[in-house]
């Protein structure tokens, strides 16, 4: 499967030939629903495991995860989104890719085994030193699967990585599980890691029908890393919007309170990027080969992005404003510390199911150096806001992230819609009904708190049906937001009279 291109290459690396809008919805579907299994995987994750270890097991885990994060900016290299945008896609190309990806790699993996002992001399914690070195396994698992993950979800197969990550998230999660409960180590949450990426590569390959032949680079190869580079340049100034705040927070003020803000963030944050990025891998394949069509292009996002934000948003508002009851519940009640934490990130957890989506207009789009640009702005001020929160604690960095995280989100959707079908007119139209409908929920679910059951399971349940109502009510008021209600009532019509003939049959 190692040859040189030719006509029946192209053909099988595309889509099978069906309904481009049926290939979406059923996508959509699909990985919806693992990520619910993944969600819910996450969410027990971070309930038991919370349980079984201590704040400064996740603080030492915190420490080094920064580091794998830089180091991994620069092992995909943009590839993966190369493979799955080009038209006109090669054998010989992605073989080139393919080598590239674990070249780098390798190299990668040898240079953390080498800086492992200063990541520990720079946090003054021992224990990190073999915690990072152990981790340049990780960067070889995901380099051997990247280009098959890619083939995989350019032929929009995710039937198949539904699967696959539903798979690798249980057995994940049940590793950590166990080896915590063995050990009571913070090397449960490596293992768990280890082993989520191992189950994964081993699917994706054997999911793929493509197998890598000798090394050899070809011309085709040069476009692709140089649309790559411009990925990899956005993903090195992200890393300090994602990384920063933990870097300083461990130096400035120790891994208990790293740790504190760690479980914030991850309990809110986290699974809000499991619902945008597998979605983003429907979207992206899809929108791409929608180019050509403007309109269509433009349905298409402005239909999903909605639906996103009705999705995500009440949850998020209940989350804020429940937080108080919420955090002892999942958590336990040593992490009541991180209950204004939490708040804090949460305001921030509403605009970003608005804004992660914009990467999937830059890929698709072509437009790979714009997007390296803005993620050296957003870089820039998000590091601001961060050094100005820091002598306030993990709070005060988690506040000013969220208010930094306001006043970029205008400008974020002025440089988008400056080129491209969407503009962003077409973006507040469609989306202000249900972000100001979670502003809304929080101020409303907050007064109705005292009101509510005793029993924290109950009055939780009972606030988020009523969150779902308000930001309903509010969108109903606007006609984009009656239009996207009219969608979801239309598709969960669908779902509810196939469930039943299904039953039936």
């Amino acid at each position: 499967m190692g040859s040189d291109s030719t006509g029946g290459d192209v053909s099988q690396f595309d889509p099978p030939a069906q309904s481009l809008g049926r290939s979406v919805s059923r996508g959509a579907a699909v990985t919806g629903g693992a990520q619910i299994v993944k969600l819910g995987c996450q969410i027990t994750s971070v309930i038991v495991l919370s349980r079984l270890l201590q704040p400064k097991d996740f603080g030492i885990v915190a420490m080094a995860a920064p580091v794998v994060a830089f180091v991994g900016l620069f092992q995909d290299m943009g590839l993966t989104q190369a493979t799955v945008q080009k038209k006109g896609l090669t054998h010989a190309e992605v073989n080139s890719l393919f080598w590239i990806n674990m070249a780098v790699s390798a190299l990668l993996g040898t240079l953390m085994i080498l800086i492992s002992p200063l990541v520990a001399d720079f946090y003054g914690e021992p224990l990190v030193a073999p915690l990072v070195a152990a981790m340049s396994l990780q960067l070889l698992i995901l380099g051997s699967g990247a280009q098959h993950a890619a083939l995989v979800t350019r032929r929009m197969d995710f039937g198949r990585l539904a699967i696959i990550d539903s798979i690798a998230a249980v057995l994940g999660l049940g590793a950590a599980i166990v080896f915590a409960y063995v050990t009571r180590s913070f090397w449960a949450l490596f293992v768990g890691g280890l082993t989520t990426m191992t189950i994964g590569t081993l699917g994706v390959w054997t999911s793929s029908r493509w197998r890598p032949g000798i090394p050899r680079w070809v011309t085709g190869a040069g476009g692709m890393v140089s649309f790559g580079a411009g990925i990899t340049g956005f993903n090195f100034a992200n890393y300090f919007a994602r990384n920063l705040d933990h870097i300083l927070i461990g130096r400035r003020w120790g891994n208990a309170e790293l740790g504190l803000y760690d479980r914030a963030n991850r309990l809110l944050l986290f699974p809000l990027q499991q619902v945008t990025y597998p979605l983003g891998k429907v979207m992206v394949p899809a929108l791409s080969r929608m180019g050509s069509e403007p309109e269509r292009y433009r349905r298409a996002y402005l239909r999903v992005a909605p639906l996103l934000l009705f999705v995500a948003l009440p949850g998020v508002a209940v989350a804020i404003a429940m937080a108080d009851l919420l955090i002892p519940l999942a958590l336990g009640q040593q992490w009541q510390d991180s209950a204004m934490i939490f708040q804090a990130l949460g305001f921030a957890g509403l605009l970003q199911p608005l804004n992660s989506p914009a990467g999937w207009l830059f890929i698709s789009q072509g437009r790979s150096m714009d997007f390296m640009r803005w993620g050296i702005f957003g870089a820039a001020t998000t590091s601001v806001a961060f050094v100005i929160g820091l002598p306030f604690g993990a709070a005060g960095v988690a506040l000013a992230y969220a208010i930094h995280e306001y006043l970029r989100t205008p400008l974020l959707w002025l440089y988008v819609g400056r080129t491209g079908p969407v503009q962003a007119r077409h973006v507040l139209r469609a989306t202000l009904p249900f972000v100001m409908g979670a502003h809304v929920a929080v101020g409303a679910v907050m007064l109705l708190a005292p009101h509510l059951p005793a029993n924290p399971v109950a009055a939780l349940l009972l606030a988020t049906l009523a969150s779902y109502g308000i930001v309903a009510g509010v969108g109903a008021l606007f006609a984009a937001g009656r239009d996207t209600l009219a969608e979801i009532w239309t598709l969960a019509s669908k779902a509810l009279s196939s469930r039943t003939h299904n039953r039936m049959a």
